[in-house]
């Protein structure tokens, strides 16, 4: 058994059989093939409710670009959603995207462009990444020349306009439903399941990273 493996085993002796089996259903559910990236959101409260959406559609991923404002979370909205979420900083809209690229992601822009198609026409068979700008301005222009292709929501009345963090839930519903309805492999690998499950584990058990380290320290001298 490795180690990780093993500390696994440990502290899920901490851990009651319905919260472990909870674990893993949420795991089973779990997906990298969508992610989000946002784009300088300098309001906490919508910046929490996108955190909050994301974990209750089983976003694993969140990226964030902090190139002019930095991102708060409001602990009231996201609920403690964060921290079931691997969150991702980036200094740049640039090194963003270029990180996203390098793992095998299409850049999504959502934006009201003339060239916008409506969000349930774009196709999931590959690893997607949808990316939301400020609430004042949208997307930057360099989002937008980066980008591989646009999307919108449909939107019938006066305003054309939905907050950031309402458009983020419905573009999530949309592409969730078709992407588990599809026969795209869309879950986590064994081996992300195994890390990620670690990293509940120790924040679910009191003083997991007390006890995460005291494990380590003892495993390395056996």
């Amino acid at each position: 058994m490795n180690k990780t493996l093993a500390l696994t085993h440990h502290l899920s002796r901490f851990v009651t059989d319905h919260k472990l089996r909870l674990v893993e259903n949420v795991l089973q559910q779990r997906t990298r093939h969508l992610t989000i990236m946002l784009e300088d959101i300098f309001q906490s409260h919508n910046a929490s409710a996108v955190i909050r959406s994301c974990e209750c559609f089983g976003i694993q991923d969140l990226h964030i670009v902090e190139q002019n404002n930095r991102f708060h979370a409001n602990t009231d909205i996201a609920l403690g959603a964060s921290k079931w979420l691997d969150i991702q900083k980036h200094e740049t809209t640039s090194k963003g995207i270029q990180r996203l690229k390098q793992q095998g992601y299409r850049i999504v822009a959502a934006t009201l462009h003339d060239a916008s198609m409506p969000i349930q026409e774009l196709e999931i068979d590959q690893k997607t990444a949808v990316c939301f700008g400020t609430e004042l301005s949208g997307l930057s222009e360099e989002a937008h020349q980066q980008a591989d292709c646009f999307v919108k929501i449909p939107m019938y009345g006066f305003t054309q306009s939905f907050n950031i963090s309402v458009s983020v839930a419905l573009m999530l519903f949309s592409l969730t439903e078709k992407l588990r309805a599809s026969k795209i492999n869309w879950h986590l690998t064994d081996a992300e399941k195994e890390v990620i499950k670690l990293n509940w584990l120790t924040k679910i058990v009191p003083h997991g990273a007390l006890l995460k380290t005291e494990f380590f320290n003892t495993y390395d001298k056996n």
